[in-house]
């Protein structure tokens, strides 16, 4: 199916591709990334700090970085490749390369606005909560999820549009093959490539529009919950 704008006839198929991604990559780094924050808030030891270091390392790692590592642990002859291949599963050059690939871009920032928001929790009332008798899991879930819900919530919004905008990562786990891999940022390298100038300036006020929408919403659903 195709899509006209300001004239320009092309593809729904990476606009599609490109939300998929971006929200399958956003709910595993949400629960992960939330996760492992609630293991990690309010620990101070070395083994902490070190694994705290690894979960933020891919924010500040060059995106074609973190593809390359991604190639030696889940490619065909990477670290994971047999294993993967005798459960069937393939990442290089398929639309789960991509969410792979988006979900370790995007995991840092909900993780660390998880963390952030979980160590603002007032302790004192944790600590009444477990003197009343209730368990870890409930202190979590009744507690400190609801109160960091506004912090964890604007991680998840912006990881949701930066997994919009991935590109190194995708391109060098999932390549770039139309109707397959293809995502928004991909096209639009696609189509300036091709010297296609007018198309790849639609494709950037589309992708725009899209993360702009994001970010308005975003502000809005923490506007409202103050």
């Amino acid at each position: 199916m195709e899509f006209s704008l300001f004239g320009q006839q092309f593809s729904l198929f990476p606009i599609y591709l490109s939300l998929k991604v971006a929200g399958l990559s956003t709910l595993a780094s949400l629960i992960l990334g939330t996760l492992t924050a609630r293991l990690l808030a309010r620990r101070r030891s070395v083994c902490a700090a070190v694994i705290d270091s690894l979960c933020t390392l891919p924010m500040v790692l060059p995106p074609t970085v973190l593809g390359y590592y991604l190639i030696l642990l889940l490619g065909r002859n990477g670290a994971f490749g047999p294993v993967l291949k005798e459960l069937g599963l393939q990442f290089m050059f398929s639309w789960q390369g991509a969410v792979v690939a988006a979900t370790v871009v995007v995991f840092p920032l909900i993780y660390k606005s998880a963390k952030t928001a979980l160590e603002q929790v007032d302790a004192n009332v944790e600590k009444a909560a477990r003197t009343l008798g209730a368990s870890e899991i409930s202190v979590f879930f009744s507690i400190s999820l609801p109160l960091a819900a506004r912090g964890i919530l604007s991680g998840s919004m912006l990881a949701f549009a930066r997994g919009m905008g991935e590109f190194g990562a995708t391109l060098m786990l999932a390549g770039n093959i139309p109707g397959k891999t293809q995502t928004l940022a991909l096209a639009i390298y696609d189509a300036f490539q091709s010297g296609n100038d007018a198309l790849a300036a639609c494709l950037v006020i589309l992708t725009s529009g899209i993360c702009a929408v994001i970010l308005i919403t975003a502000d809005y659903l923490l506007g409202g919950s103050r």
